[in-house]
């Protein structure tokens, strides 16, 4: 397994990956103290927007939370490893990618409490919405990326032209047969796409062990697909070494995979009890190789962070939370008839009939009439939560 920074932020050198994060300098320099910095404060922000996106779940104000906690590295890696017109398909627990793509994490927020269904335009964030589906992303981002071969945005030796697909899925996807369709046809017609799967040790309640036999990062090379295994928690491995598989990939020598060895601190879902099968020694172990942790300590190594640093990215990220409670109980439920909008490119006969009877549906309980008072008597949603949130004030004073 691939690490450049050990659990208590000592470096070690790698020729290769050392190599691609220094690129030519200047901007590119992918290690360079300013950019290391960036990330310790990424991390920071995302992880407490992910904090605050649980408690909001407990509060009734979301559906469901699939946290990304202790995965930070990974996903901040992986994200800012990409160039901007490479284009990256997630699945549904990325929210350190799509905050390195500029996606604003009240967003996701709208997709998990079920008033969006994506929240972002995909092109212009060159980002694909989150998938539930496990693995089924996998074909999508094969497909994408065979498309750009016959766009001619592969294989150019322009590295502003040219462009390759980051494809991302957990440890459990990797089981699914969407996947292994997905490398055969990557394999098959060399296809510009790189697959990062985050093992982050549980598959809900299995654990890899029983998915495995042998390192995922092997799974890929029975179709020939070349392979490297990192440590998922060294934020300078992940960069490394997505930037060395998406440069190949943009190259036109084909597809790549790269596992990255993480945990996952949270439980599954917030619909999921981990302390059923997770026992907590293996959570305190994992606490040790914290990835924001673990950069902090190689920035105090260098001499390149100070207590005011931290303090300042740990009073930003309480603020990004707050701002996402508020915003939440602001958030107004969608117009129903706007499912119909874009089910198609252009009208469809089907859905606009479809249309039509949902009109018919609702109107039936407009002419019902009934008590005229009968709104003012139950409480909306938005007043519920103003009763919440000043229970929740009193609790705390």
């Amino acid at each position: 397994m691939v690490q450049l920074l050990a659990a208590d932020g000592t470096r070690t050198p790698h020729a290769d990956l050392d190599a691609a994060l220094a690129g030519s300098g200047g901007e590119d320099d992918l290690a360079s103290p300013e950019r290391l910095r960036g990330y310790y404060r990424d991390m920071v922000m995302i992880r407490g927007a992910d904090l605050e996106a649980t408690n909001l779940q407990r509060q009734g104000q979301l559906g469901l939370w699939a946290s990304a906690l202790g995965q930070e590295a990974a996903q901040i890696g992986a994200g800012h490893a990409s160039r901007e017109q490479d284009y990256l398909v997630p699945t549904y627990r990325e929210h350190g990618i799509a905050w390195a793509r500029g996606i604003e994490p009240w967003r996701l927020l709208e997709s998990y409490r079920g008033v969006s269904h994506g929240g972002w335009d995909p092109n212009a964030l060159r980002t694909h919405p989150y998938m539930i589906v496990l693995g089924s992303q996998a074909p999508h981002a094969v497909g994408y990326a065979m498309g750009l071969q016959r766009d001619g945005v592969v294989g150019t030796g322009d590295p502003e032209t040219d462009t390759a697909v980051l494809a991302l899925f957990g440890d459990g996807a990797s089981s699914e047969g969407e996947v292994s369709e997905s490398f055969t046809f990557a394999a098959s017609f060399q296809a510009p796409v790189v697959f990062f799967t985050q093992n982050n040790q549980w598959a809900i309640s299995v654990p890899t062990s029983v998915q495995s036999r042998v390192p995922l990062a092997q799974r890929s090379r029975g179709w020939g697909i070349p392979s490297v295994r990192v440590d998922g928690n060294d934020v300078l491995a992940v960069l490394g070494a997505v930037r060395t598989a998406l440069d190949a990939a943009r190259a036109g020598e084909g597809p790549r995979f790269i596992e990255a060895v993480t945990y996952r601190m949270a439980a599954h879902t917030t619909s999921d009890d981990a302390s059923r099968y997770r026992p907590s020694s293996e959570e305190e172990e994992w606490g040790e190789k914290d990835p924001i942790l673990r950069l902090r300590r190689h920035l105090e190594q260098l001499g390149e962070i100070d207590e005011e640093f931290v303090a300042r990215c740990d009073e930003e990220a309480h603020d990004l939370a707050m701002q996402l409670h508020h915003h939440i109980h602001g958030m107004e439920d969608p117009d129903p008839l706007g499912m119909f909008t874009h089910a198609y490119a252009e009208p469809h006969p089907i859905v606009e009939a479809e249309r039509e009877q949902y009109l018919e549906y609702i109107a039936q309980f407009e002419d019902e009439g009934g008590d005229e008072n009968a709104d003012d008597a139950t409480p909306s949603r938005d007043q519920n939560a103003e009763q919440d949130t000043a229970e929740q004030n009193g609790e705390r004073a």
